[in-house]
């Protein structure tokens, strides 16, 4: 039985990455970066990336520092996500991310990519990250 499609975000200052399940929730593919102009004009794309890819549920990575506790950059995710939460009906959790992005540098730097190209996809390979461990974590549920 389907299950539907999750949505993760990997937030920064500059760009948020974006990954997508299928719909039976065993995979995570990376889908598209968007560049923050205005939180008005994200939260618009994510909300119609949301709907066109009939997410369930979305999954934002909160970057906790390695001693677990909620620095500056987990803060300014945190009041993003109530900007979110504010304009979907989906349910919308955070998911420790730790080390993703660090994670995703380190395949792209083994898979020989340029900087300008790793640039381009590290982001939404960070939110695929994020959403396959999500996805690992509550396979068994």
């Amino acid at each position: 039985m389907k299950k539907g499609r999750i949505l993760a975000l990997d937030v920064g200052t500059k760009r948020i990455g974006v990954a997508v399940s299928d719909e039976w929730q065993w995979t995570a593919q990376p889908l598209t970066v968007i560049k923050r102009k205005t939180d008005e004009r994200v939260l618009k794309t994510i909300a119609n990336l949301a709907e066109e890819q009939g997410a369930v549920k979305i999954v934002v990575g909160l970057p906790v520092t390695l001693r677990g506790e909620t620095g500056q950059a987990a803060k300014e995710v945190l009041g993003f996500v109530e900007k979110l939460k504010e304009r979907l009906s989906v349910p919308i959790i955070t998911w420790d991310e730790a080390l993703t992005t660090a994670e995703a540098e380190e395949i792209l730097l083994e898979a020989d990519l340029s900087r300008k190209r790793r640039k381009q996809v590290i982001d939404k390979l960070a939110a695929a990250l994020i959403l396959e461990s999500y996805l690992r974590a509550t396979a068994e549920n």
